[in-house]
């Protein structure tokens, strides 16, 4: 492939995603890669069809909040992770219910392995300063010929070296952490490029205010969109569960 647009962690924040469509690199890439977590958030509905209007070019992989959006649209017992969750999998249609149950888990383009998490788990967590030892265990299921996988799920953008692979994490469209502004991953075959879109917060959180139904959207804007959660903040946070 001549160049890859790597978006994660969209959560339904259709002024992100916007963002990110109109960057040029992103509208001439050859791919555009939807590594999971893509719809549970204010806009939903929305975030789906302008993603399915990708068409062809687009590849998709499915995250844990995706899984869970399915299964709560389907009246199955699922201990809803967030507020939003619930509502959002209210929202959806039957057809994209079952666009997201359709998903993989994973995609493999040449020496190149897409996920969400890790390629053996939709919600394992694995940091940027997780161990070698650890980062050896989650990679067990990966075949030898992959010399790259790039991820999402933590929200945090990174590019590390793992016993001889890249591991590249494309941050999230909709709820970044580390950083304000929506991120995304550019990779071309002179590397890897860890990219942040313009982003006007403001101007997003009174358009979600405005347009979504969510009860709760003046809150969650504040928290996710109008805010940003440290590397530092998230990092403790996520520690606990990264194990190794």
């Amino acid at each position: 492939m001549r160049s890859v647009a790597v978006l994660a962690d969209v959560h339904g924040v259709l002024p992100a995603l916007e963002a990110v469509l109109a960057e040029p690199e992103v509208q001439a890439a050859e791919t555009v890669v939807l590594a999971g977590d893509l719809a549970s958030g204010p806009m939903p509905v929305e975030t789906l069809d302008l993603l399915v209007g990708l068409g062809a070019r687009a590849l998709w992989v499915r995250g844990n909040a995706d899984r869970e959006l399915v299964s709560m649209a389907r009246g199955e017992p699922v201990d809803p992770p967030d507020a939003v969750t619930p509502w959002a999998a209210s929202q959806l249609r039957a057809d994209q219910v079952e666009l997201l149950a359709g998903l993989p888990t994973s995609v493999t383009v040449g020496d190149v392995l897409f996920c969400h998490a890790t390629p053996r788990d939709d919600e394992e967590m694995v940091l940027v300063d997780s161990p070698i030892s650890r980062w050896a265990e989650v990679f067990s299921v990966v075949p030898t010929d992959v010399r790259t996988v790039v991820c999402g799920h933590t929200h945090m953008p990174f590019a590390r070296q793992v016993d001889r692979r890249l591991v590249v994490n494309a941050g999230s469209v909709g709820m970044p952490y580390g950083a304000p502004g929506p991120s995304w991953a550019l990779l071309t075959a002179d590397g890897v490029q860890l990219r942040r879109a313009p982003f006007d917060a403001e101007a997003a959180a009174e358009r979600i205010v405005r347009e979504s139904k969510y009860p709760g959207r003046e809150a969650w804007v504040d928290e996710y969109v109008r805010s940003t959660y440290s590397d530092t903040e998230a990092l403790e946070a996520f520690r606990p569960r990264a194990g190794g």
